[in-house]
């Protein structure tokens, strides 16, 4: 199959290019008073009347399913079915939302308040609003936004109540909840709350997967909940997780709903609010626990300037449609609907497909701001020639040059198009001047926070936090690139121009990032002709049947991609090496990030890395993953990690050369 056949026929859940609307514009030239108590009359699901959340909560204790549990647990534990059912019914009074429309109301007034503070705009595509709105009327419908920021399903939740949609009933986790008073005012505004773990729960989890299908088989309301689980601390993509997909798909392969629509977002930050938090987390400063005072004392950020948001509301996505010819759903009349049973094997494929499916789409669907690009040409300099920072003009230079390249990849970009160059990247300078900063017509990365008196350590650390805010705007732009530059890295290191020796390289990279990048399940050949199509539209390669052949002015655009991917290259090999030095020690894996990030900055002060990412936490796990899915590491007992020196060794290989030796041997 021709690469261009495949990559012509893209998936149509990534169809996207609508127009925006900034829906703060309304808000800036009116009263906030009058819009929050508007006249709110949403358009329901088969015009249902809209239950009460009493209701809802008495429909799931009263379900077959959860009768069948409470039997199964008293048999089980030895208590009386009553003292069971107090247990139910006491987890729905922990998880169930309360949701009324004085405070949605009371949040719409507040909400407009905040947002006019911190956004210039919010903008979002009216198209895939009128596509949502269609969905709700017709089926089920299941919000999956992205998750980057705390101001997420705030942010949902305030675009569907402006549009006049039904309001969502979101997921959140319990750490909310202990918040005192915003925990309820987030209850009463449509969120219910789930532990994070369920351990063997076997009641929990029947109660809970009862109360979110009970809106589901309803049509309630939309429900809302993040496919990644929790927010990306890195802005990169996370590995979707399974649970809340299987239980809002189960009503359809059990039959109990003709079609449930699954609507990707994607909501995307000029600035985002975390970013520091973020990269301290990274370097392993514990997250601060969720508080009302905390809130509080956040108040200084309405004195900053966020920039823009852009929402895209994507195609929704027909469960019925991606099930056809991939699942028989015969299988489930084999047992009574209302016994709960772990996926069949078939199913769990079908729904880790779609979840990867899904994810992908949120990445297509983002909006790329200027200051992505010029953070990526500026990690790409501090790596390279870290003493010589670039002049305005040049950096200009290369992020139109950037521009034009992202384009030609089909990034979904917004760069004013009526607006000099150099004003699109000092505007973006200026937004992010806590990063940068520009001195005698150079742009430098900021240094941080450390004095003439900080350690090299802190010094290291302080700087390590503005590299690693740097990088998540950077990591923004990485779907479009990574195919591309998955295949220039496999043929930097091939020893040959052989196409198959290529593949093989790119295949085996493309296996050991699985967990740090989105990449679908199956996809390899795929994702290897696409991106052989995207580098032979631009120049930099031509590919025949059998030889790849780099071009001369192709040469740019790989020495680009290969820097893209530098950082979690080198990242992946110190991880190696750490563990081949440290491999006779009694290392858990609770002990492994501290000890390996003690090691990353030995090697650091010492000259032999050359890009602070490297002590991303985030990046030390997912090298982990994938070197225990490799076999290279096991787990033994009491989460003991076991090196297999010639495996480990065979990787660090075949990723394309081993660190310097350190100065001395470790002992951490």
């Amino acid at each position: 199959m021709a690469a261009q056949a495949v990559y012509s026929r893209r998936d149509p859940m990534l169809k996207k290019r609508d127009d925006f609307e900034d829906i703060l514009e309304e808000r800036r030239n009116s009263s906030d008073l009058r819009y929050a108590v508007k006249c709110y009359t949403p358009v329901l699901y088969k015009g249902l009347t809209p239950c009460t959340p009493d209701t809802l909560k008495s429909t799931a204790l009263h379900s077959d399913t959860v009768h069948h549990v409470i039997r199964q647990v008293a048999e089980e534990t030895g208590k009386t079915l009553e003292d069971v059912q107090g247990e139910a019914s006491a987890i729905l009074d922990e998880m169930a939302h309360r949701l009324r429309l004085s405070t949605v109301r009371f949040l719409a007034f507040t909400f407009s308040k905040v947002f006019k503070t911190l956004f210039r705009s919010v903008r979002v595509n009216e198209e895939g609003i009128q596509r949502l709105q269609q969905a709700i009327q017709e089926h089920p419908v299941v919000l999956l936004p992205s998750h980057r920021s705390y101001m997420d399903f705030l942010l949902m939740s305030y675009i569907l109540y402006t549009y006049d949609l039904a309001l969502p009933v979101i997921a959140a986790g319990m750490d909310f909840m202990g918040m005192k008073f915003v925990g309820e005012m987030l209850r009463m505004s449509g969120a219910f709350f789930i532990r994070r773990s369920f351990g063997g729960d076997k009641l929990y989890w029947a109660v809970f997967s009862e109360y979110v299908k009970t809106i589901v088989r309803n049509g309630y309301a939309p429900v809302e909940f993040f496919l990644e689980g929790t927010r990306s601390r890195t802005a990169k993509s996370l590995t979707p997780k399974l649970g809340l997909l299987n239980i809002v798909m189960e009503p359809f392969l059990k039959g109990e709903v003709f079609d449930v629509r699954l609507v990707p977002v994607s909501i995307s930050y000029e600035r985002i609010l975390e970013e520091a938090l973020y990269a301290r987390e990274l370097l392993g400063v514990p997250k601060p626990k969720e508080s009302t005072s905390g809130l509080f004392k956040a108040r200084k950020i309405l004195r900053e300037d966020y920039g823009s948001i852009h929402v895209y509301f994507g195609q929704p996505v027909s469960v019925r449609s991606l099930a056809h010819g991939h699942v028989d759903r015969c299988q489930f009349n084999l047992t009574p609907r209302h016994i709960p049973a772990r996926p069949s094997e078939e199913i769990a494929r079908f729904v880790n497909g779609a979840a990867y499916r899904l994810v992908r789409a949120q990445e297509e669907n983002s909006v790329l701001k200027p200051w992505v690009l010029v953070a990526t040409l500026l990690l790409l300099q501090e790596s390279e020639t870290p003493t010589q920072a670039p002049t305005l003009v040049e950096l200009t230079e290369r992020a139109v040059w950037l521009r034009d390249l992202s384009r030609q990849y089909g990034a979904f970009l917004q760069w004013p198009e009526h607006v000099r160059p150099s004003e699109v990247v000092s505007s973006s300078l200026a937004l992010h001047g806590g990063l940068v900063r520009v001195c005698e017509g150079r742009v430098h990365l900021e240094q941080g926070a450390a004095d003439a008196t900080s350690s090299p350590e802190e010094a290291l650390l302080s700087r390590a936090v503005v590299a690693l805010s740097c990088a998540s705007y950077r990591n923004q732009a990485l779907h479009v690139f990574l195919r591309p530059a998955l295949l220039a890295s496999a043929v930097r290191v091939a020893s040959s121009a052989q196409k198959q020796e290529i593949f093989d390289r790119f295949r085996f990279l493309r296996d050991v990032f699985f967990n740090e990048f989105i990449l679908c399940p199956g996809a390899t050949v795929q994702d290897f002709e696409e991106a052989c199509y995207l580098l032979e539209k631009t120049g930099a390669l031509q590919v025949a049947q059998h030889d790849v052949a780099v071009t001369k002015r192709g040469r740019k655009t790989l020495d680009f991609l290969t820097g893209l991917l530098e950082p979690f290259l080198q990242g992946y090999l110190v991880v190696c090496r750490f563990l081949l030095e440290a491999s006779d020690e009694a290392l858990t894996q609770k002990s492994f990030i501290p000890a390996v990030r003690r090691f990353v900055i030995k090697h650091l002060l010492a000259g032999r890395l050359t890009h602070l990412e490297v002590l991303s936490s985030d990046l030390h796990k997912n090298a982990l993953a994938a070197l225990l899915r490799l076999d290279a590491v096991r787990r033994a007992q009491q989460d003991t990690l076991m090196v297999n020196k010639v495996k480990l060794g065979s990787v660090e290989d075949t990723l394309g050369g081993k660190l310097p030796p350190p100065v001395a041997t470790a002992r951490l």
